[in-house]
């Protein structure tokens, strides 16, 4: 028998944002992003999605309700079918946007207006509301009718350009920091016009751009330009004021990361390594000597972490005042005590009504929400955002599911 989660007892869930409605029209990770974290500050959030235009996360698994991507971002929302690009979901819309705080859209380029659901047709009817919308480079310019994807962002941002090894080509980033980075600026945006909002009473427009989001990640890259003309080549891990500075290879396919921030800490790193030989050779007695020497420095690191246990190397150095932490890969993490000690992975309720752990925030507060349940199953609360919120009788709530509006 599979158990639910009542949309009534998640609205009593705590939370510094309880209280506050979010209306999700929102694709893949970067919008849904958002609307997790202001779950997770206890705000009711509510996705809007129908069987005809489902989120692209669902399609990686042949159960939609339970598809890893789509799980890891929308825990602790709602889920409601409606068919927005019929007249009658039009206007369902436009009725739930009336009674919300804030809207949340990164739809394509273009398609939030053909679906008439502009900022100007939405705020006649909520002239209070935050509406938040993404795009790769926001909503103006010549460039805002162009869309990507996570990678996009960040090598349209600059970051990509400078993730790689000195002398080689750039790497790029094929990860979804792009995508996150993003959701994490638009949600502090809603946040902050939440606030202006309960200050003035005024509503407001919040036009997020993907690409100036990661830019702003590399600020100081930026600036170094701007003050002398350099531009910032690849140069791996290195650090031009810590040497050594990286991530080494230790036994059984494991790595482990190393900061050496002070003279103090590289002699007591070489001791280790070699003794006092190492400790008085003179190619690495201060950091600009390091850094003359840093191809065969990280060498004779790299040979010594080569065969020795990570954690074990952790502990050594650390005991020692060195900063070093193993490199974690998925499966350290979720069997991290430390992370589980802290209270960083939640139980709550799956798809199928069963205890399951999520990835919590990564705050910690004295007054939080309580995470009670993942993500939703498609049209999980129709019932209770159609009929308690909207005000639907079953009966046309029967009708709308035969005519195709809510399904």
């Amino acid at each position: 028998m599979t158990t639910t989660m009542p949309a009534q007892t998640m609205r009593a869930r705590g939370g510094p944002l309880q209280g506050v409605r979010v209306v999700e029209l929102t694709k893949v990770w970067a919008g849904p992003y958002t609307g997790k974290l202001l779950a997770f500050l206890g705000a009711e959030v509510i996705r809007v999605e129908s069987r005809s235009a489902l989120d692209s996360s669902r399609w990686f698994s042949e159960d939609i309700d339970n598809a890893p991507g789509y799980q890891a971002v929308n825990p602790q929302k709602l889920s409601v079918q409606l068919d927005t690009r019929t007249p009658e979901g039009r206007e369902l819309m436009l009725k739930l946007l009336a009674s919300a705080d804030v809207f949340i859209e990164n739809l394509r380029p273009g398609a939030i207006k053909r679906a008439g659901l502009g900022y100007e047709e939405v705020r006649k009817v909520n002239p209070g509301l935050v509406y938040v919308s993404i795009g790769m480079y926001g909503n103006d310019g010549p460039l805002a009718y162009q869309s990507g994807y996570a990678p996009c962002f960040a090598a349209l941002g600059g970051v990509s350009a400078m993730v790689g090894y000195e002398g080689e080509t750039p790497q790029g980033m094929n990860i979804r920091y792009g995508d996150s980075t993003t959701g994490t600026c638009a949600a502090f945006a809603a946040v902050t016009a939440l606030r202006h909002k309960r200050r003035t009473g005024e509503g407001q427009f919040i036009d997020v751009s993907a690409v100036e989001a990661l830019s702003t990640m590399i600020g100081d890259t930026i600036m170094a330009h701007a003050v002398n003309g350099s531009a910032t080549p690849c140069d791996g891990n290195r650090h031009a004021e810590m040497a050594p500075h990286g991530a080494y290879p230790s036994r059984n396919g494991e790595w482990i990361s190393i900061a050496v921030n002070s003279d103090q800490a590289w002699k007591s790193l070489a001791r280790l390594i070699g003794g006092d030989a190492l400790v008085g050779d003179s190619r690495f007695a201060d950091l600009p000597s390091r850094q003359r020497n840093l191809g065969e420095l990280e060498r004779i690191v790299e040979e010594w972490t080569r065969s020795r246990d990570a954690s074990e190397l952790v502990t050594s150095l650390q005991s020692e005042g060195i900063a070093a932490a193993k490199s974690l890969n998925t499966i350290d993490l979720v069997a991290d005590p430390d992370l589980w000690g802290s209270g960083y992975f939640h139980s709550v309720l799956d798809v199928k009504g069963e205890q399951r752990p999520i990835m919590g925030p990564s705050w910690y507060m004295t007054e939080p929400a309580r995470l009670m349940r993942g993500s939703p199953r498609l049209g999980e609360d129709n019932d209770y955002v159609l009929g308690d919120i909207l005000g639907i009788s079953p009966s046309e709530r029967a009708r709308l599911a035969a005519d195709g509006v809510t399904v």
